[in-house]
């Protein structure tokens, strides 16, 4: 077999290995000065995410921080960083559960309206970020953080009241969309393969929407001139600039795609579980989506096993928690050792391949030369 390429298949899993097992290690010294057993602790992880009903949380946990992941990697594409998903999402949610809950259509139309007005909000509420970066030379940074607080404590804050159905329920939203607005569970066919699915579970239907989104995002970045121009632009402005890419349009355009990507991370609770806004609504997948997507090196496949992760720990949690086994704040360690260990391990990993091909190419020419 070739040996460079065995080399570089080394190297590419290198790092995400490396930051595993330095995890595990921490969590491991931390278990042990809080009194706890770290194979216990490992062991319950394990066993209860063996269980069908765990992997289905896994995979309704995992899906929408995919789908921020992907959001986010489509900025990163540009050499942008869209922090400003949380609020975009979170915006988004809103619009689409009033909406979909003011409106009667068929089954299908009824799903696809509401998943269209939140890929809308979000698209045009990162424009937002885009327009004044291209014409005022606003950093997307400083942008994005103050439309987050302007879309949840700003435009939600002020215009939920109007959109609460019941003001003396105790969790108060916007109407329930109706049963037609509902996106069907995976549940039957996922029992093909298995047993009845137990204890209420049920596998979203957006897991299929999210896994449609990675081929595009795939099919887009790396089969596609639109792709090639975001890559180009991100990589270097001015020589695609010469090559006949406005780069300022791209900027635009990586703005409305990131935020309209964003708009649908939402919607796995709007159209699977609550089937409206209100005040439960989940936060913080946006800036767990900017995790992913370091983790998962902005690819389809690595985010996906990043989501992944960060869905068996995230269920992990509770677990520990009712058996007392550690305190549940040990996932959150594990998972911010990760992030920081593969940031650094893929920083280390990509000098030693740049060195390796530097070296192969010095190898190269004094063989011509020669």
């Amino acid at each position: 077999m070739n040996t460079p390429l065995l080399r570089r298949l080394g190297l590419s899993l290198a790092a995400p290995a490396l930051a595993a097992l330095f995890a595990l290690f921490v969590s491991s010294i931390v278990l042990w000065l809080a009194g706890s057993s770290w194979i216990d602790t490992y062991t319950e992880m394990i066993t209860t995410a063996s269980r069908l009903e765990t992997m289905v949380d896994i995979l309704n946990r995992a899906t929408p921080l995919y789908i921020a992941g992907v959001a986010v990697a489509i900025g990163f594409k540009m050499n942008l960083f869209n922090i400003g998903i949380e609020g975009q999402y979170v915006l988004s949610g809103f619009a689409a559960a009033w909406a979909g809950s003011a409106i009667s259509l068929p089954g299908p139309i009824h799903v696809l309206v509401i998943m269209l007005t939140a890929v809308v909000v979000g698209g045009l509420w990162a424009g937002i970020a885009g327009v004044l970066k291209v014409t005022r030379g606003v950093n997307e940074v400083i942008s994005t953080i103050m439309l987050n607080f302007i879309a949840v404590g700003g435009i939600i804050a002020a215009t939920l009241p109007f959109a609460i159905e019941d003001p003396t329920a105790p969790n108060q939203g916007t109407p329930k969309i109706a049963e037609t607005g509902w996106i069907p569970d995976l549940n039957g066919i996922v029992e093909i393969f298995t047993r009845e699915i137990t204890k209420g579970r049920q596998l979203t239907g957006m897991f299929v929407v999210a896994i449609l989104l990675g081929i595009g995002y795939t099919v887009m970045v790396n089969r596609s001139r639109f792709g090639f121009d975001l890559r180009s632009s991100g990589m270097n402005p001015s020589a695609a600039r010469v090559g006949g890419v406005p780069p300022k349009k791209m900027i635009l355009y990586s703005m409305l795609l990131s935020g309209g990507v964003g708009g649908l991370i939402g919607m796995p609770q709007i159209l699977s579980t609550s089937h409206s806004y209100d005040q439960g609504f989940v936060q913080g997948l946006g800036f767990a989506g900017i995790a992913i997507a370091l983790l998962g090196r902005n690819s389809a496949g690595g985010m996906a096993a990043a989501a992944l992760l960060f869905g068996f720990l995230d269920t992990s949690s509770a677990p520990l928690q009712i058996t007392k086994t550690a305190s549940p704040e040990i996932v959150v360690i594990m998972q911010a050792t990760i992030l920081l260990t593969a940031v650094i391990a893929y920083e280390v990993v990509n000098r030693k391949r740049q060195a390796d091909e530097v070296r192969r190419a010095a190898l190269a020419t004094e063989g011509a030369a020669a």
